[in-house]
């Protein structure tokens, strides 16, 4: 079922019951600090099977690419929306990261990139895209050695649980 369709500068498309994948990025590109990508991993993994199915999440230094389906708000009886979704992880996201950084201002872009995904061939080659980003970039020598990854096969990491213990992963 089509959920709906919006447009800002980029189009929203939303399929009812469908998984998206999506990124969104800091204002001008701004590199979080550790303490930051933290927080954002914290608030990624926070509404999971709250709001969306998180099948899988990475934060990236200056972006953050999640898999999900949104699920049905049970108060209103309808599915929740990615404008909400996004709203709610950007919104919690950047008023901890401005209050534990003492700073002011934009953290995020307004805009979002999204899209549905298919069949479940689309979705490993985007578990694995997200997977692998770390490593692509130079920024882990593995997936499981970068901390901000989770991947919905196994249990949550805790954003509480050591870097050093490394992220909970599991492939697919």
């Amino acid at each position: 079922m089509l959920r709906g369709f919006y447009r800002r500068n980029l189009p929203h498309l939303q399929r009812d019951y469908k998984r998206h994948f999506l990124t969104f990025c800091t204002h001008r590109r701004w590199i979080l600090p550790e303490c930051a990508r933290d927080i954002v991993f914290s608030c990624c993994l926070h509404d999971h099977q709250v709001r969306y199915e998180l099948y899988a999440a990475v934060v990236m230094p200056d972006h953050v690419h999640m898999v999900f389906a949104p699920l049905i708000n049970a108060e209103k009886q309808e599915m929740r929306s990615l404008a909400e979704i996004m709203q709610a992880v950007k919104s919690a996201s950047a008023h901890m990261i401005n209050r534990k950084l003492g700073r002011r201002g934009r953290v995020w872009q307004e805009e979002s990139f999204d899209r549905v995904l298919r069949s479940s061939e689309k979705l490993d080659e985007k578990v694995a895209y997200i997977m692998n980003n770390p490593v692509r970039k130079g920024l882990a020598r593995s997936p499981q050695e970068y901390p901000w990854l989770w991947t919905a096969i196994g249990e949550l990491r805790s954003p509480a649980q050591p870097r050093a213990a490394g992220p909970t992963y599991f492939s697919p």
